[in-house]
Parts: C-alpha cells; structure tokens; sequence
C-alpha cells in the first residue's frame, strides 16, 4: 500500500509553488500534478494556467494538499483576515480516491489551522456538496445573496 501524506504547506505554499515539491519534500513536479488534479476533478478549476496557479497559491493563507505515493490526489486552500472572515476554496479530491475520508481530512486541516481556527466566520462554496459540508457545522445562508464581479 502506498504511502498517503498530507501536507499543510507552509504560507503561499513556496516548496510547491516554486520547486514542485511534494511528501517529504521531495522534487515530484507538484505544480504540474495540482494543475491536473483541478482540471480531471473540478469544473470551476479547469484550464488554471501554471502561472495563474502560482499567484493563487502565494496568495493563500492556508494551503493543503493530499497525497498517495507521489501522486497528489486532494487539495484545498483558504484565505482569512485571521479574526472576523476566511473562506474555503478549491477543495478537491480525485474521483479515483473519494469517498475514503480525504475530504475530511483536508477540510479538518483547514479549519483547524492557526489562521482559521478562530475565525469568527468561514464561508464556502459549494454546487453539490452540502450534506458534506453540514458535517463541519457549515449551514446554508437563505438571508444573503451571492454576488460575483468577473472580469
């Protein structure tokens, strides 16, 4: 049986950014294995470019990622102002390897990181992962609306 390691990376994620580094910080060509974990598993992430994903991952504040052996196979981020607002994003298991707890174990690393744990609201997305969600307390919000700007 493969290895399985999770990663909370450190702020903006430099070892994966920069050298692709993955368990054991280990040279595995991760920036190139995220972008394709996000493209064959999430509809909102596809076609991320390597230097669009670069930005995102220097501007996150928490960065998780899963992995099996040397393949990354979840992942998730957030950011936070660190005391009244943070947001989930991006998080991703491959569909080879859902419905083994990776999901729980990302979300669990996120919310329990030092910049989000005590963050007075945390927010999220999501299309059809509601029941999911519930299990970390999450609720749907019917008195607010969501608003999007794209450029």
């Amino acid at each position: 049986m493969k290895e399985i390691s999770l990663i909370k990376h450190a702020h903006g994620a430099l070892g994966l950014r920069i050298f692709g580094l993955g368990p054991n910080l280990k040279p595995t060509n991760g920036l190139i294995k995220l972008q394709k974990l996000l493209d064959n598993n999430a509809f909102w992430a596809k076609n991320r470019t390597i230097i669009d994903l670069k930005k995102c991952l220097a501007n996150s504040d928490v960065v998780i990622s899963l992995w099996v052996g040397k393949e990354i196979v979840g992942f998730g981020r957030a950011l936070t102002d660190g005391i009244y607002r943070g947001v989930l994003w991006d998080v991703v298991i491959d569909h080879n390897h859902q419905g083994k707890g990776f999901g729980t174990l990302i979300v669990k690393k996120l919310l329990s990181s030092k910049k989000i744990k005590n963050t007075k609201k945390v927010y999220l997305m999501t299309t059809n992962k509601k029941f999911f969600y519930s299990q970390f307390n999450f609720e749907e919000v019917s008195s607010q609306n969501l608003l999007i700007r794209e450029i």
